[in-house]
């Protein structure tokens, strides 16, 4: 007999059986029989009996090996292997005591700590592996599903995932938040204060990235079959600090103590390379081998996405770049340490950061190299996963969709047909066709200004060969134009892939168009301009191309998850916790609007998100509010075009006339503590500029004593979920104030509806739809709309336009330096002598006038809190999980495949088979050896006996989740 070593003691940890009769366990074993074919019976398929032992099977390529063994005793031998695995890869238990055991386990053997020297950081990480253990069993067995299923798949490629924290997420998906509670307060923890100990991960920035994190949970919890794809970056974009009124970056290092949510896969790897040269294999050039000169690898990293109140978990594979020369040992021995690892240093800083400056030739170069190491990585490891189903490859089209998130990913069209036409052999015509009926599209821009576009010279210096597709592309294209329009060369020029110019340059967004099969805006508005203004012609050539997905953000994080306490109130009055998976059950609150009872519910969740959001204000910025004001925010990435600049001026009106009132006067007015976070791109010099008067305007403010509590102003440093998840609840005015027409979507408008927060906003990207779904009364619409927006600028530079006294005397006193002297005389330029590109100065008037309509609302109290609840009645639509079964249902053609989850065996109907007679294992590890050891003994005498217990044939091996 095998002796019994630490490593027995760590897998029999892993995998233990309970057997326990006490708090959830009853004696009885929860065991995956359903999803993976299960025990047979006399050589039969699953059993169907009742149970709880928790057995997770496997199910494999291998379900026939059993009829290739020669022998009876081979046989048993198999039987006898099946049964281990069957009884070992248990489904972990999910009491209260179970969750505690493994807690300590993970301090003891991973952490490698005792109880006198665990801090709040280790365990938070015992307490996130746990989880995360409960989330790779279901994880590996959905994708087994799937696979076993054969189901057609989805991509979805984001160069952004922000997903924020995963403890909170994954505990609330699981619906478990309730014992991992109890559990940590029995173990002496709050599981509130371990949820603060983790970081952001620095995946994203912008609302993209946002978008990306809730499309996958929706994904999940919705049972589609689908992978996210992305890159694991080293640093998040940066960490951002206040100091002397500006903004000052530094490192994001969010990996400093670990990842404990992802898998590193160095058994999937990947070379990707990069230069060198093309050399044509054929005379007529038809076929062309490309011979590059750099290889780097990439390296998968998988996080587990888990849906909510479903077994499904679905995956998130992230390359990280890797050198292909890890170590010079010669250079090393040489003395040369540093050329030792030079490589490795100029391979892993393609994933180094997230969007690197491009404002220098090698930060472009290096963007570009990045977004082609995602794809290519992405390509080759989609391909090679579905030649592992078996399926010829022209059946690709039909098992995988793959959607391409903004313009970053599009090289991921002509990676693959490179890899079709040239390792594949496949004909240029039906690669083609299998590549448009593979991708889509998703748009994000606003004007053909914001537009990728990148050099030729560049992509012929790093992507030689794919340069020459894209020209064979554009040939083909334009061959379809110029039959279509044979006498408009203009369009020729405009429509084409390669911009002409003192500098060519490919246009990436209109690669894209070109050659996949359904491109979409993500607003009603957004997509009417994408057909109208930014791509009318290609609108024109292929209508049916375009479509319409409005964005959507997921109620398990944005209400049930970041706002408990309304969840609580919109459980107790709709009379179920479905409204979580099935948002359009929220529009039954409509019915008890006129109620006292639930308006008072209703007030004192908001006054408990409030004073939490007071409480985070006073520790982070050292900033004493009041919870009675009006509580006005304004969050978002700080640019000029998002208009933070005309909210700080009104600020700056109102403190001026806060100052010029008399007692009685100011004892009518509204108290407001208005509120800005965002980060400014390192490299926008306005954007900062506006921080710093933004931040110079708050110490003005905040110290002024005559105002007091009427006007606060509170700029929150490092704007991110987890901060927008305190920030949210606890707002009741949100500001979407972009120029109208120059929004895309906006998905925190949402977010901030579904809490009950009222909206101030113009008509622009999502608020337009807002506004359709509240009605005109409920929402604070101001400003110009899109169709007048060209004609009030050419008015401006033409000097037609008078500005509004109050707004040239808020200009006057920035200028005279009340905030800083010529400090801010670039933003005056920005705003005077017709230079107001973002209309502000025509748009100051509408927006005071709201402003003071915002004020008499608030004062009558009933009214306000009947909008906030009318707000969250009507926000279903505004549902991640109804966007993406648009996309399932019109663009990506796959059905939802939702696995039934574990049943039970008990352990009396296991004895009654003869399957574990007499054993009684306990938790203990030596026990639970002793109990492997006598099963493997029993089932040889059972064999022998001819007591048949055959487990699947799958049972012998346990494939990894590739």
């Amino acid at each position: 007999m095998e002796p019994f070593t630490s490593h027995h003691h760590s897998q029999y940890n892993n995998h233990n059986l309970h057997m326990n009769n006490n708090n959830n366990n009853n004696g009885f074993y929860h065991s995956d029989l359903g999803g993976r074919g299960g025990i047979g019976i006399g050589g039969g398929g699953g059993m169907d009996i009742p149970t709880n032992v928790n057995a997770r099977y496997h199910r494999s390529s291998l379900r026939e090996s059993q009829e290739s063994l020669s022998s009876e005793r081979e046989e048993r031998e198999e039987q006898r292997i099946g049964v281990i695995w069957a009884l070992l890869a248990a489904y972990l238990p999910e009491d209260v005591r179970s969750i505690e055991k493994f807690f300590v386990q993970h301090v003891e053997y991973t952490l490698a700590r005792g109880r006198g020297n665990l801090n709040m950081s280790g365990a938070y990480h015992a307490l996130a592996m746990s989880v995360r253990d409960r989330l790779v069993e279901r994880w590996k067995d959905t994708q087994l599903f799937f696979k076993e299923k054969g189901v057609k798949r989805v991509a979805y490629l984001s160069m952004e995932y922000l997903i924020g924290r995963s403890l909170q997420n994954s505990i609330v998906n699981l619906g478990l938040e309730d014992n991992f509670s109890q559990a940590m307060r029995n173990l002496g923890y709050v599981l509130e204060d371990l949820y603060d100990e983790e970081q952001d991960a620095g995946l994203g920035n912008s609302g993209l990235g946002r978008l990306a994190a809730c499309f996958l949970d929706s994904l999940a919890t919705n049972d589609y079959p689908a992978w996210g794809y992305g890159i694991r970056y080293k640093y998040g974009m940066f960490s951002q600090k206040i100091i002397n009124h500006c903004q000052m970056e530094d490192v994001d290092n969010w990996l400093s103590h670990g990842n404990p949510w992802e898998v590193e896969r160095l058994d999937i790897m990947y070379p990707v390379h990069f230069y060198g040269t093309c050399k044509p294999t054929s005379k007529d050039g038809s076929h062309v081998i490309w011979e590059p000169k750099e290889k780097i690898l990439a390296v998968a990293y998988d996080t587990p996405i888990p849906g909510y109140s479903t077994y499904n978990t679905l995956n998130m594979r992230l390359w990280s770049a890797k050198s292909s020369k890890e170590f010079d040992l010669s250079q090393f021995n040489s003395g040369n340490f540093y050329k030792s690892i030079e490589d490795r240093e100029y391979s892993e800083q393609i994933t180094a950061v997230l969007y690197p400056s491009d404002d220098t030739p090698n930060g472009k170069e290096l963007r570009l190299k990045q977004q082609y190491f995602m794809v290519s990585a992405t390509i080759q490891d989609l391909l090679r996963r579905f030649r592992d189903t078996g399926r010829p490859l022209h059946q690709f089209p039909e098992h995988v969709a793959i959607q391409l998130n903004e313009t970053h990913p599009v090289l991921a069209v002509i990676e693959l047909l490179r890899i079709l036409i040239d390792v594949e052999g496949i004909s240029w015509n039906e690669a083609f066709d299998m590549t448009k009926r593979t991708f889509s599209f998703t748009c994000h821009s606003v004007s053909v200004r914001q537009l990728e576009k990148w050099s030729v010279e560049l992509f012929e210096k790093m992507l030689p060969r794919h340069l020459m597709i894209i020209y064979q592309i554009n040939h083909q294209f334009l061959l379809q134009v110029s039959k279509k329009w044979p006498e408009d060369v203009g369009k020729l020029s405009r429509m084409s892939i390669i911009e002409e110019g003192s500098v060519k340059m490919v246009r990436m967004a209109h690669l894209a168009i070109a050659t996949c099969h359904t491109i979409n805006g993500v607003a009603e508005v957004h997509s009417q301009i994408l057909r109208v203004e930014v791509f009318p012609e290609f609108f024109k050539f292929w209508p049916e191309r375009f479509y319409d997905v409005t964005n959507g953000v997921t109620p398990r994080r944005w209400i049930h998850q970041a706002n408990p306490s309304l969840s609580l109130v919109i459980s107790s009055w709709t009379r179920t916790r479905n409204w979580v998976n099935h948002l359009d059950l929220l529009s039954g609150l409509k019915a008890y609007i006129d109620s006292g009872s639930l308006q008072k519910q209703w007030a004192n969740a908001k006054a408990d998100n409030k004073a939490r959001l007071a409480k985070f204000v006073e520790k982070t910025c050292g900033i004493r509010i009041s919870t009675n004001a009006l509580f006005d925010v304004h969050t978002t990435r700080i640019a000029e075009s998002k208009r933070q600049l005309l909210n700080i001026i009104y600020v700056i009106y109102r403190y001026m006339r806060l100052k010029e009132m008399t007692l009685e006067e100011k004892s009518k007015m509204a108290p407001r503590v208005v509120f800005f976070a965002g980060k400014a791109v390192p490299g926008y010099d306005m954007a900062k500029l506006i921080i710093r008067l933004i931040n110079s305007v708050a110490d003005t403010v905040n110290s002024d004593k005559a105002v007091g509590d009427l006007l606060k102003v509170v700029f929150l440093p490092n704007f991110s979920v987890s901060m927008a998840e305190i920030i949210i609840p606890g707002a009741d005015l949100s500001q979407h104030i972009s120029t109208a027409g120059s929004e895309a979507s906006g998905t925190s408008n949402m977010k901030f509806m579904m809490n009950g927060c009222l909206i101030v906003g113009t008509m622009d990207g999502a608020n337009v739809e807002i506004h359709k779904e509240l009605g005109e009364e409920n929402m604070f619409i101001f400003g110009t709309r899109a169709y007048d927006v060209e004609g009030f600028r050419r008015a401006l530079k033409s000097g037609e336009i008078k500005m509004d006294q109050r707004y040239v005397a808020v200009l006057d006193i920035i200028e005279r330096g009340y905030f800083g002297k010529d400090i801010f005389n670039p933003i005056l330029d920005s705003l005077r002598n017709g230079n107001d590109h973002w209309l502000l100065s025509v748009d100051f008037a509408s927006y005071a006038k709201t402003q003071e309509e915002i004020d008499a609302v608030y004062k009558n109290h009933s009214l306000w809190i009947k909008k906030s609840i009318l707000s969250t009645a009507s926000s279903p639509r505004f549902s991640s999980d109804r966007s993406i079964k648009q996309y399932a249902n019109h663009i990506w053609n796959i059905k939802p495949s939702r696995r039934t989850g574990p049943v039970s065996v008990s352990v009396e109907r296991l004895q009654t088979l003869g399957i574990i007679n007499d054993i009684q294992p306990s938790t203990s590890p030596s026990n639970e050896f002793v109990f492997e050891e006598r099963m493997r003994e029993h089932v040889q005498q059972s064999n022998s006996r001819g007591n048949n217990f055959v487990p699947s044939s799958s049972l012998k091996s346990s494939q990894p989740l590739r």
